[in-house]
């Protein structure tokens, strides 16, 4: 069989579970959820598969999460931990191809100019659990956007190879939300014109959609048949911004501990920069009140930094300037941006 393009989808499975256990392997085939605590408005960051039994999900309230399943064993997530992990596996990745890093559990791997593809494909899959000790589900496509729908076919640990000219009908029974770039709202749309699948949509008459859809209707028919040109990009730069963030399980109006949520947030963003070596022009802090009403505010330094006083005090001055003394707070956040590579260290002044 012959692969013009070959892309490989790695999706980690529940990746922050499983780094948990490595560490913790007494939780091992229990429901477990690593996310933010109840009482502090916490949601599911990612759950295991006995949790998902329960209809756990990430992204869910962890209370809800609780309600569903009153046994499940809620964990905060090892941010060191994970980072060390993620390293692990891109370069074990790295190894195979050029390689796009999605996120920390996720990468494409351009495999194309392969003899046979397959191969690798299944190594990887065997490779993972065996020198990382945390199992990885891969999907072999022609393309970036059907190797992504097809790691998520079969997990967890699955591996599902869509060969070339194979692209549609791997995807006709899909629903519409699997594709690329078809979100809540795009479904709901589709789904009033009866479209509730990759195959209807496929199918469509182009001329119905553009009814509703426009210009877009192209890309659409496009994507629901496979069709994906996008190539793997190996250097994606570094990140645009690094942010914290907390919310609190009470709205906050006492100006200390607000201070200190600040003090400690900007430390994390900091080390943060370091670690990437990278320096900061711009100092954001992002605020919500009890109401929902959420902004955010900036200032700009003259010079980059990644120092921890420096990066506090600016966003303590940006906070103090916004804050109306005596109002709870739902939300605080810190972040950085206009970040460029650092050649050294030096204090920043706005």
């Amino acid at each position: 069989m012959s692969w013009s393009r070959a892309i490989l989808h790695v999706d980690m499975d529940a990746f922050f579970v499983n780094v948990h256990l490595l560490d913790h392997p007494e939780d091992t085939g229990i429901p477990l959820a690593v996310g933010g605590m109840p009482d502090e408005r916490g949601v599911v960051t990612s759950a295991s598969y006995e949790a998902r039994q329960f209809g756990v999900r990430s992204a869910m309230p962890t209370s809800q999460a609780l309600r569903l399943c009153p046994q499940l064993k809620v964990v905060a997530a090892n941010w060191t931990r994970i980072r060390e992990c993620s390293r692990g596996v891109m370069a074990l990745l790295g190894h195979y191809g050029p390689l796009e890093k999605m996120s920390v559990d996720e990468a494409y791997i351009d495999l194309s100019g392969l003899a046979d593809p397959v191969a690798p494909a299944g190594e990887i899959r065997e490779r993972m659990p065996a020198e990382m000790n945390l199992p990885a589900s891969v999907g072999l496509a022609t393309s970036k956007l059907v190797a992504k729908v097809a790691s998520d076919f079969n997990k967890p640990r699955g591996l599902t190879i869509v060969s070339p000219g194979e692209e549609a009908a791997f995807l006709a029974p899909q629903p519409v939300r699997a594709i690329w770039g078809i979100g809540p709202r795009t479904a709901e749309r589709l789904a009033a014109l009866g479209i509730t699948t990759c195959g209807q949509l496929a199918a469509a008459d182009p001329d119905r959609l553009r009814e509703r859809f426009g210009r877009d209707t192209d890309s659409l028919l496009r994507r629901a048949r496979g069709e994906d040109e996008r190539p793997v990009q190996p250097d994606r730069g570094p990140p645009k911004s690094i942010s914290q963030e907390w919310t609190f399980s009470r709205d906050v109006a006492d100006a200390e501990v607000l201070r200190e949520h600040l003090r400690r947030m900007s430390a994390d963003v900091a080390d943060e920069l370091a670690k990437s070596n990278l320096l900061a022009h711009t100092i954001r802090v992002k605020f919500r009140w009890s109401d929902f009403t959420t902004f955010t505010r900036q200032r700009s330094l003259a010079v980059g930094t990644d120092d921890a006083a420096t990066v506090f005090r600016v966003a303590d001055v940006i906070w103090r300037e916004n804050w109306p003394v005596g109002r709870p707070m739902r939300l605080l956040g810190v972040g950085a941006a206009s970040l460029v590579a650092g050649e050294g260290r030096q204090l920043g002044l706005f």
